[in-house]
């Protein structure tokens, strides 16, 4: 008597109910980062501005969790690639977030559409972005 092993059926599941999806680029472009980041350019770009070169595993990383996703739907792969697009995103704002010079508002100013002062109407009369938003008030009436 033979034995069958039964691999349990994958469940579907809706990727627009994962959170934070929205991050996920088309995988195309953790393959075009992954290039850019070990050609020589960018190799160059990486010592200038960081004094090293930087690893680039984890974009080729990315692409494969990517595409893993795209022909597999593999739920935990773009939750990998979820979690890396969370950390760099995280990395890139961390010098907003824990700013300590400007004072980050809540609302904004009062008087944020006052009109401008007199010499910059006088300025902005007869350009083009004048002209245009004459044109623009003009079909809408």
């Amino acid at each position: 008597m033979s034995e069958t092993k039964e691999t349990p059926a994958k469940q579907y599941v809706d990727e627009k109910d994962i959170p934070n999806v929205w991050l996920v680029r088309p995988c195309e472009s953790y393959k075009d980062e992954y290039s850019e980041c070990k050609s020589i350019r960018g190799r160059f770009h990486q010592y200038f501005i960081h004094g090293e070169n930087l690893d680039c595993a984890q974009w080729q990383t990315d692409f494969d969790n990517c595409m893993k996703f795209r022909l597999q739907k593999d739920i935990p792969a773009l939750e990998q690639v979820i979690k890396s697009e969370s950390k760099r995103r995280y990395e890139r704002l961390a010098p907003h977030y824990y700013n300590d010079v400007w004072k980050h508002r809540d609302k904004p100013p009062e008087d944020w559409n006052k009109p401008l002062p007199p010499k910059m109407q006088e300025e902005y009369k007869n350009t083009y972005l004048d002209h245009k938003a004459r044109e623009y008030k003009a079909s809408q009436t």
